[in-house]
């Protein structure tokens, strides 16, 4: 791991987004690119002439209130000992995002949960949820922050079918970083039921195609697969869920519709995801 984005709008969430990617950015020589999506007032911008926004004396007045508030963030004192470099761009929040992802080559993507509403926004409906669909990259979103991000367990809840194996190398990739211990779940519920025979036969095809030390098998069954997610993460005290996405189709094509919005409601560990194929 190389580059590691952070969004920043200054708020207290993207500090904390921000206090985790340093973190781990000390863990693995990484970089830092703060990036701040400037929005200007909408009476000052013509929609037709939008390129040429960041040229006119309003924007470079904003331009420099910008600059001077990224002078105090980078201030902070998680980031001593950490390459931090500032990006200031006209976007929509969630396409500039994923262009100067590309544009820099990121490795991973840190957010905190966005909006008034805290987690509530976390996926659902919000440009975090938007990232997490269109990002070919990790994104690791935080409801806290913490000088020293740890992982000691981790679940990787997946259905384990074939097509999930494509992006499971990242998975482990990130669990290396961190000599995780990977805790895979299998949640059944009476809508799409397995036997258990079937469900570990599925799980020990997935497991024996990589190279894993010190990892455990679950199959939990309750009423949703979310809710088992977040049960099991109690149950065994996990310091972060990884799940694998379908791009565009986000989060909901692999659970059913809700699972999203039920981790984005109550999920206050750290959630990893990660794009198929």
């Amino acid at each position: 791991m190389k580059r590691i984005l952070v969004p920043v709008d200054f708020s207290k969430e993207a500090e904390c987004a921000a206090r985790v990617a340093a973190s781990i950015a000390k863990k693995t020589g990484s970089e830092i690119i703060l990036l701040h999506m400037l929005e200007l007032p909408v009476n000052i911008i013509d929609p037709a002439e939008i390129s040429g926004v960041n040229s006119g004396p309003q924007a470079l007045f904003f331009m420099k209130q910008a600059h001077e508030k990224f002078d105090a963030f980078k201030k902070l004192p998680f980031f001593k000992g950490v390459k931090v470099i500032e990006s200031i761009q006209f976007h929509l929040a969630f396409a500039g995002i994923i262009e100067e992802s590309k544009k820099h080559k990121i490795n991973m993507i840190v957010m905190g949960s966005q909006g008034a509403s805290g987690l509530q926004e976390m996926f659902i409906g919000s440009n975090t949820e938007k990232v997490v669909r269109r990002s070919d990259i990790p994104v690791l979103v935080v409801k806290t922050g913490t000088d020293e991000f740890k992982i000691d367990n981790m679940i990787f809840a997946s259905d384990f079918k074939d097509e999930s194996k494509k992006s499971f190398q990242n998975v482990l990739d990130f669990a290396k970083i961190f000599n995780a211990k990977i805790h895979f779940l299998y949640v059944n519920t009476i809508h799409n039921f397995n036997t258990t025979k079937a469900i570990e036969e599925k799980m020990n095809n997935f497991i024996d195609d990589f190279e894993i030390k010190g990892y455990t098998k679950k199959i939990y069954n309750d009423i949703s697969v979310e809710k088992g997610i977040l049960s099991y993460g109690r149950d065994i005290d996990a310091d972060l869920i990884a799940l694998n996405t379908h791009g565009r189709s986000g989060l909901s094509q692999l659970f059913n519709g809700s699972i999203g919005r039920e981790l984005a409601n109550h999920a206050l560990r750290p959630v990893i995801t990660f794009k198929m194929g």
